[in-house]
């Protein structure tokens, strides 16, 4: 598939796979600004890049593993969506829940985006079917 992508920023960067397709599902998204993350405070990242989506498909923006295991930075709004419509600049809201400042450099991977199908779907009001789980909510299939 070959989606249209528009660098906002002459240091923007490609997404890219960092094992390739076979192996990955995201493509890792790069910084183009310096930041600093405060503990507790969310700040939106640019990534110099716009996309065109094609009807029926989505980007999701995620955290990166890593970043979030060895700093504890993740994103605000994880996952965040990517409409088809919309053509602005790819920011990543980046939120440290750490104790001390974290720095974003840029180049930096600061997230990771899949591009994922998705269905436009009809409401239909009417009674539900019955199932085995019913109304059974959080914690009802045991510990």
């Amino acid at each position: 598939m070959k989606i249209t992508l528009k660098r906002l920023s002459s240091d923007a960067q490609l997404p890219v796979y960092a094992h390739g397709p076979d192996e990955d599902a995201g493509m890792d998204l790069r910084s183009i600004e310096s930041a600093i993350l405060k503990p507790g405070r969310p700040h939106a990242v640019g990534t110099g890049l716009a996309i065109e989506l094609p009807a029926g498909y989505e980007a999701q923006v995620r955290p990166r593993s890593g970043l979030a295991m060895k700093h504890a930075v993740t994103l605000a709004n994880s996952p965040a969506t990517i409409d088809p419509g919309y053509r602005g600049e790819i920011r990543v809201i980046l939120i440290n829940l750490g104790h001390e400042d974290y720095a974003v450099n840029p180049g930096d991977r600061i997230a990771q985006m899949v591009i994922a199908r998705y269905e436009a779907v009809e409401w239909e009001e009417g009674d539900l079917g019955d199932s085995v789980r019913g109304e059974g909510g959080f914690g009802s299939s045991g510990r």
